[in-house]
């Protein structure tokens, strides 16, 4: 029987709740600075750049920095477990693995809080067992939508996958561009940077390994 999945807690909520309270955890856990607290932030950063923050312009920023920052990184209030909880096995005895090919994305950079963006391609061999394709898709927003480095968002994504549908075999391809190497620093516009794991099945055979390859690259590439 198909597991009832479970609503996302929306990132809205955890913010008001900060903004409140100001109670609310952080990822050291220490306690979470309330809205105004992260305004006040924004306002001290735009006047270290030299700027007057009280002009006409920037009288909003802040608080519409601290908005946009709660939809940027909602992924810290978002649980992938949950995500993959459901499950369907009807694949009438398929016995191949399943691909979801160019899942755009954006994240940001830990380093330097700048973003990153490009394309996941992620494979899995099923058991008996398959999830929605769009939640392949999702997961990768989820861990996209946090502070990040590329390596890491791609062992995340294997990791989830293993851990709640146990495939015999995950394969992830994540190629981006950084622009905290192309806008800043050494400046390489169009520089792209891939990474990869592949486990199980696509670590042991290599010519599943390549066929993954093949049809990610595709005909057009």
């Amino acid at each position: 029987m198909d597991a009832v999945i479970k609503p996302l807690r929306a990132a809205g909520a955890d913010a008001e709740a900060s903004s409140k309270s100001g109670s609310s955890k952080g990822g050291s856990g220490t306690a979470r600075p309330t809205r105004s607290e992260a305004e006040a932030a924004v306002q001290t950063l735009l006047q270290y750049i030299g700027e007057d923050s009280s002009r006409e312009g920037l009288v909003d920023t802040p608080r519409r920095v601290v908005e946009a920052y709660d939809e940027l990184f909602r992924g810290y209030h978002q649980s992938p477990d949950e995500l993959l909880e459901r499950t369907f096995g009807e694949t009438a005895g398929y016995d191949d693995f399943v691909l979801v090919r160019d899942i755009g994305f954006t994240s940001h950079c830990e380093h330097h809080m700048m973003p990153f963006y490009g394309k996941a391609h992620i494979a899995y061999a099923p058991v008996d067992r398959v999830v929605g394709l769009s939640k392949l898709a999702r997961l990768v927003d989820v861990f996209a939508s946090r502070l990040q480095t590329q390596e890491h968002l791609t062992a995340q994504i294997v990791t989830a996958i293993e851990k709640t549908l146990k495939p015999r075999g995950v394969a992830v391809v994540i190629e981006a561009e950084h622009t905290c190497m192309s806008v800043r620093g050494v400046g390489k516009e169009g520089a792209s940077t891939l990474t990869t794991r592949f486990t199980g099945l696509f670590r042991t055979d290599p010519q599943l390994q390549g066929r993954f390859l093949s049809m990610v690259r595709g005909p057009e590439r």
